[in-house]
């Protein structure tokens, strides 16, 4: 056996494990029907401005990034892209949504958007805790 670190995988060997461990998972819990779910924002001049980047599997909608320009900040954008994001994960058949947050802003964001905490690493990143919130759709 020889086991070895990287930080460039070859793609096949990357494929190789995604592909068996989707299978296993597949088997064990049914269909991912992964799916890519992005909001994007942009201003009057075309310009992206703010945006989301996540995904839908297993009937829930994973934010994983989640980001607004400082021009745009304090603005409520935040709370109308997840509002935009959620619905669609709705008509996507999702009954829940998750996402964590290390900004303390962030953080009260989501909180405002109805999403509850439901775990905590505490001082992830200088000094601050990473917080995983969820909500039911």
């Amino acid at each position: 056996m020889n086991i070895s670190v990287t930080a460039e995988p070859r793609a096949e060997d990357a494929a190789v494990i995604d592909k068996n461990l989707d299978a296993f998972n597949e088997t064990a819990f049914g269909p991912a029907e992964r799916m890519p779910l992005s909001v994007l924002v942009h201003d009057e001049n075309g310009t992206l401005v703010a945006g989301i980047n996540g995904m839908t599997s297993w009937g829930w909608l994973y934010v994983q990034r989640l980001w607004v320009s400082e021009s745009e900040r304090g603005k409520g954008v935040a709370g109308k892209m997840l509002a935009a994001a959620e619905e669609e994960a709705r008509k996507r058949g999702c009954r829940g949504a998750y996402i964590d947050a290390v900004n303390p802003i962030a953080l009260k964001s989501y909180k405002r958007q109805g999403y509850t905490e439901f775990g905590v690493i505490k001082q992830f990143a200088a000094d601050l805790d990473r917080t995983f919130l969820q909500k039911t759709l």
